[in-house]
């Protein structure tokens, strides 16, 4: 995000409750939390950790009594809410029913932020049977601080118990009793100007409360006199043969009794084992390693190495540890994790080029957000994940809410890459606030940031999804902030790049960024992207798009009301609540001036969405395609890409290839014809039609052919290029050149690629609207979000395409899960599209939405192509993969439409 961008309110992680009473609110079907005054019943073996179940909350405007009777087992926290283990306190009242759906219209604004001014008491219960352990409390993921109390005594104070990502273990042996003890934080409110949290800056409307709460697992350990901590692997593979890899086994034994003790620390990895006898003296810490020089079978011949998706697969390995005293366990400890190598040096041009396992790859990514409201949803997550794969992105980019350890649990498992950092335009950006609102850190903030660094690192640096940190976003932090946290990193052995800053900035240590951060983040024309220059395709964007994804109408009719409606489509000037609370990106004139400069001023709400889904496909397939392309090329090669962003954490217009409710459009089908794995495209600069492998194998014996027509689907050009052949990894070809002009052509065109195998079978469609007229850009008046265009491409010849009938046939079938995954049977629906036109006019961007019995959307789905465009005579055969429990038991429907086609749904069953 660029430094002009509005800071506004904190955010991160969890809750598993109901978002409210309304069906429409949260659609992945979160029960509410339960009642409180169900202790969590805590685990006696040692080695053992028990997250608490939930709270009761209140606010301390409502609570009277001293904090030693509020943090007493049986204090009748009568009238107090429910909250589930991770929750904010907004996230807790939206589950119990307080507030109206907040992703309606401007219900949030409803909300008192009064209310969230005051701290907030957090209480649970949970029972232990058994005392001859030690007992701990383990957490992070306060929201921003907590007095912390048990059983009735204060264990640890709001100065030190600080920061959102901070890493505390308390110890409370002393305190716990047999059976029900309590725990009970005192949650400070938050301002992310002010603490070291987190903020949402300016991709949605902020939540009153700031996010206040505990969003991460509070955590009871159970263990013997002696603790087991820091349990990791250092790994050291050979690059490039991958013959072999290094493993060091590191972890710490804490004798936490008041007598000296010796230990066993035994271990394994597969079928290696190890173990060291260490002696402690009372409340002694020591180091304990195992290196391949004493433990021979830490150097592994052949290893599994773990890859990126489409790279390889994505084995992993997994570290048991234990520490016993006298023969019984005191402690445990367990570790996944991979083996790669990631380097990213930087080129010639100064650009970060990411090398995992010796092979370079292009970084196609998108900028992840939460729920708004933290809660963690695993098949929510999961989704969308998956959604990431189904794009051909291979990366995830986290500006501050770092997700909890399941979120890189299910990177790793996919083979998605992560670039996780510190957020911009609040209190981490420090010293070098420059223009942005939040204070000067004061001498308290400093040990708060490093702590937060080393325990990120500690919760990260396992993991092989996680490919870097990046310790600045929109500035890279001064020195003494850099030092804290490069001391921080190595103390936590992180053996990934360290990034000074998602923008072209420098710190001392680290040197340059090799990323850029130059927009846009508003609208800028398709052609936009292939200047090698400002947001263009070349070097590291670390954030960019061209701003507003105006979503489904089934979605827009979710999220706004119907006189928002009207002045959606109306209005280009009006305040848009659903977009930014910016003033800089308030309202859609800039995109809406482009979409009736381009495609002609809506004539209705449902002219207005087709026009933006056609408008957004080209646009977001034009970012991916220009960096696809230009990823080979020998002089300013692009490097990498983050699509800002990825989704929203709310019911959005802009800034989101998918929305709130999973549903996809013209932004979504871009990205993901854009990144397929050998794809034909059309370059908007030189009219050059290029080949791009993005497999690791190369091709040979294409065949690429290119064909002009006129909206009315007359001929007008046609060539074919034969023996086109493309190396892997990311390469491209160029297989031929659209000449300047055509004879006979309008100001409107269609321009259609194929790509054919040596078989003769069609392997990619590509199907472009273009105009003889181009976009102008006014490069001299660039601002920081966009540059401005003079004039626009004339697309309006569109509007006079004959309407096309296409027909469609389906039918579904369901596959019986056999694996313990809530998420249950799968189903398929395959559906069959005809152009059954008599004339010579094409279906352009045929969608097709797979529905219920109330012709609400299936989702999530993932659908083999989409938006589609079809000659008279042509068939193309789509699969949709969906849950069969999201159909809510009615029988699958399919509903077809398109740019120039009636709208009509048939029977998927």
């Amino acid at each position: 995000m660029n430094g002009h961008r509005l800071a506004t309110a904190a955010a991160i992680l969890g809750l598993l409750g109901a978002l409210t009473t309304s069906a429409s609110a949260d659609p992945h079907g979160h029960r509410p939390p339960a009642p409180p005054g169900r202790p969590t019943t805590v685990s006696s073996a040692p080695g053992s950790t028990t997250a608490l179940t939930g709270y009761a909350v209140q606010s301390t405007a409502k609570v009277s009594d001293p904090a030693g009777d509020v943090s007493s087992p049986g204090y009748p926290a009568t009238g107090w809410y429910p909250a589930g283990p991770r929750s904010t306190v907004l996230a807790a009242l939206l589950a119990n029913g307080v507030y109206a759906d907040p992703f309606r219209s401007t219900n949030q604004q409803k909300i008192p932020k009064a209310d969230f001014q005051v701290p907030w008491w957090y209480r649970s219960d949970f029972t232990v049977a058994d005392t001859s352990e030690r007992t701990y409390l383990d957490f992070s993921g306060v929201i921003s601080a907590a007095d912390v109390y048990v059983d009735g005594e204060q264990v640890a104070t709001a100065k030190d118990v600080t920061g959102a990502y901070t890493h505390h273990e308390l110890d409370v042996t002393s305190l716990v009793r047999p059976g029900t003890n309590t725990v009970a934080f005192r949650i400070r409110p938050n301002a992310p100007d002010k603490n070291l949290t987190m903020g949402w800056i300016d991709w949605l409307q902020p939540p009153p409360d700031e996010n206040m709460g505990i969003v991460r697992d509070v955590l009871v350990r159970r263990g013997g006199p002696v603790a087991l901590r820091d349990a990791h692997v250092a790994t050291q593979l050979d690059v490039p043969s991958l013959a072999s890899a290094d493993l060091t086994v590191k972890a710490e034994a804490r004798n936490d009794s008041g007598a000296p003790a010796t230990t066993v620390v035994s271990g394994s990895i597969g079928p290696t084992t190890f173990e060291k006898t260490v002696t402690l003296a009372a409340h002694e810490t020591r180091a304990v390693t195992f290196t391949p020089s004493d433990v021979p079978g830490l150097h592994l011949t052949s290893p599994k190495v773990w890859w990126p998706a489409g790279m390889g697969g994505q084995p992993l390995y997994d570290l048991n540890l234990t520490a016993s005293v006298s023969g019984t366990v005191s402690d445990t400890a367990h570790e996944s994790f991979g083996i790669r190598d990631v380097r990213a040096p930087l080129n010639s041009d100064g650009a970060r080029q990411y090398r995992i396992n010796g092979r370079k790859l292009l970084i196609k990514g998108g900028g992840w957000s939460p729920d708004e409201f933290l809660r963690w949803d695993k098949t929510y997550v999961e989704d969308r994940l998956r959604y990431a794969l189904d794009l051909g992105l291979n990366t995830i980019r986290l500006e501050g809410h770092l997700e909890p350890d399941e979120f890189f649990d299910l990177a790793d498992r996919y083979g998605i890459l992560t670039l996780p950092g510190w957020e911009c335009c609040d209190m981490w950006e420090g010293q070098v606030n420059g223009g942005e609102p939040g204070d000067k850190w004061a001498d308290a903030d400093y040990p708060v940031a490093k702590a937060s660094m080393a325990a990120e690192a500690a919760r990260l640096r396992d993991h092989p999804s996680v490919i870097s940190f990046l310790i600045g976003s929109d500035f890279a932090p001064d020195a003494t902030i850099e030092k804290n946290y490069l001391d921080a990193l190595k103390a936590a052995d992180w053996q990934t790049p360290v990034v000074a800053a998602a923008s072209d900035n420098s710190s001392p240590q680290s040197g340059s960024s090799g990323m850029k951060m130059t927009g846009p983040y508003d609208w800028v024309p398709p052609g936009y992207w292939y200047f090698k220059r400002e947001g263009g395709a070349t070097g590291f964007n670390s954030e960019t798009s061209a701003g507003p994804d105006v979503p489904t109408l089934d979605t827009l009719r979710r999220m706004m009301s119907p006189a928002e409606l009207d002045t959606l489509w109306k209005n280009p000037n009006a305040k848009q609540y659903h977009r930014s609370p910016s003033s800089t990106f308030g309202t859609l004139k800039l995109y809406d001036d482009a979409l009736t400069g381009r495609y002609g001023a809506p004539t209705s709400l449902t002219d207005y969405v087709r026009k933006a889904q056609l408008a957004q496909y080209e646009n977001v397939r034009a970012q991916f395609e220009a960096y696809g392309r230009n990823a080979s090329d020998a002089a300013k090669p692009s490097t990498g890409v983050v699509y800002w962003m990825f989704n929203s954490g709310w019911t959005s217009l802009h800034w989101q290839l998918l929305d709130r409710y999973l549903d996809q459009g013209g932004a979504y089908f871009g990205a993901k014809k854009a990144n397929e794995p050998l794809h034909v495209q059309y370059s908007y600069d030189d009219r050059s039609v290029v080949v791009t492998d993005n497999r690791h194998e190369p091709a040979s014996g294409l065949t690429a052919r290119t064909t002009v027509f006129t909206p009315d689907g007359t001929q007008k050009y046609d060539r074919t290029a034969t023996g086109v052949s493309v190396r892997g990894d990311g390469d491209h070809t160029t297989a031929l050149t659209l000449p300047s002009s055509i004879s006979g052509l309008p100001a409107t065109y269609l321009v259609r690629l194929t790509l054919m195998d040596a078989s003769g079978k069609e392997i990619d469609r590509n199907v472009y609207w273009l105009s003889t007229r181009p976009d102008t850009l006014d490069w001299a008046h660039t601002d920081w979000y966009y540059t401005p265009t003079t004039s626009y491409a004339d697309l309006k010849g569109l509007s006079s395409m004959a309407q096309v009938p296409v027909s469609a046939t389906a039918s579904s079938s369901v596959s019986k899960s056999t694996s313990k995954s809530k998420t249950g049977d799968t189903a398929t629906t395959t559906v069959t599209l005809r152009n059954t036109g008599s004339g010579k006019t094409p279906s352009l961007l045929t969608d097709v939405h797979l529905v219920d019995a109330q012709g609400r959307p299936v989702l999530p789905v993932r659908w083999t192509d989409n938006e589609v465009s079809l000659w008279p005579g042509e068939s193309v055969t789509l699969t949709a993969t969906y849950r069969a429990a999201d159909l809510h038991g009615s029988a699958p429907r399919v509903r077809v439409s398109g740019w120039n086609t009636p709208e009509r749904t048939v029977p998927g069953e």
